[in-house]
């Protein structure tokens, strides 16, 4: 028993300051609402929210180009017949799919 005091493990387990700094820790590590994994789980969320707000800030850019495109008639006329398979009057359209495009 006096060899096993006189180890520095024992003398460092029985430690009062390093019990509580452990203790310590081990709430900031894992039980805390602040807690490390908590922030590590926000800083991935919103490194993704970032990437995604890159995305949508390059979709509006690309949208406002078409915008300031779309108000010639003659633009309009055909953004509405490429896009959403519109006809005039008395017209046929027909729709050629290519077999390597179809999915």
């Amino acid at each position: 028993m006096k060899k096993l005091r006189e180890n520095s493990w024992f003398k460092l387990l029985t430690n009062v300051y390093a019990l509580i700094g452990l203790f310590f820790v081990i709430w900031m590590v894992f039980l805390d609402t602040n807690s490390l994994l908590i922030y590590l789980n926000l800083e991935r969320k919103l490194s993704e929210l970032e990437r995604q707000k890159v995305t949508l800030e390059r979709d509006i850019a690309a949208d406002k180009k078409t915008l300031l495109q779309l108000n010639d008639s003659i633009k309009l006329e055909r953004y509405a017949r490429e896009r959403y398979n519109m006809k005039r009057k008395n017209e046929d359209v027909y729709l050629i799919e290519y077999a390597d495009s179809v999915q």
